[in-house]
């Protein structure tokens, strides 16, 4: 892949082979953030899991204090009173049967997040092989599957993010943006590691964290510290 010239000379403010402590590597990504746009801050974890496997399936969500820096549009599937209170909290669209061939047939992906309550996931099943893979699905664990959709729309307004494992075992979740001050991204970066450590499987024979990689949009990673990001 063809790099850019500033990320070329990015490349050059720091030494790619060192592992940084937290702060550190914070500070040298957002100086490398040198987009026209704001770019958001991202935290790539290689994990020693395998997602194959039932026992050792990471999945989540968190509220970052200082939340993402971006506005999300929120799609819930809710009836009667459950979609006044939907809209009531904020949600951008909301609906039920009627949306399936809007989404299906034309499309439709003008939201960022999905929520519903439990007795309409028989209809957004339905949508399983549209949303899934877009990473849209609502999953109890995740807490967008719920009858509070007070709350959950409330949390993810505030700066709710998700936590997985991909096909790869890594897990990649964004914590701000570079307009972010480095305390604000610290604090947000200490709020995801504390839940993912928290959610270690047991299972687990070996490292849990195998190596991890703070980046911007558009910069070049910069290696973290592993044994400073492991609790105990």
């Amino acid at each position: 892949m063809k790099r850019g010239k500033k990320y070329l000379e990015n490349l050059k403010k720091y030494d790619r082979a060192l592992q940084y402590d937290r702060d550190e590597a914070i500070r040298i990504a957002k100086d490398n953030a040198s987009a026209k746009f704001d770019e958001t801050m991202e935290l790539h974890i290689r994990t020693g899991c395998d997602g194959r496997k039932a026992d050792q399936q990471i999945r989540g969500s968190v509220v970052l204090p200082n939340g993402t820096g971006k506005k999300v549009r929120i799609l819930a599937f809710a009836k009667g009173p459950k979609a006044d209170e939907a809209l009531a909290a904020g949600a951008d669209y909301v609906g039920a049967e009627e949306l399936i061939p809007r989404i299906q047939n034309d499309g439709w992906f003008d939201y960022d997040v999905v929520v519903a309550t439990p007795d309409m996931m028989g209809v957004v099943g339905r949508l399983g092989k549209v949303l899934g893979p877009k990473g849209l699905m609502p999953n109890p664990k995740a807490g967008t599957v719920t009858m509070d959709l007070t709350k959950a729309i409330n949390d993810i307004k505030a700066g709710q993010i998700e936590y997985r494992l991909d096909k790869a075992n890594i897990i990649h979740v964004p914590f701000g943006k570079a307009s972010f001050t480095e305390q604000q991204l610290a604090e947000n970066f200490q709020t995801i590691m504390d839940a993912v450590n928290k959610a270690k499987p047991q299972a687990l024979k070996g490292a849990f964290i195998k190596s991890a990689v703070i980046t911007s949009t558009m910069g070049p990673g910069v290696r973290l510290n592993v044994s400073r990001l492991v609790n105990g």
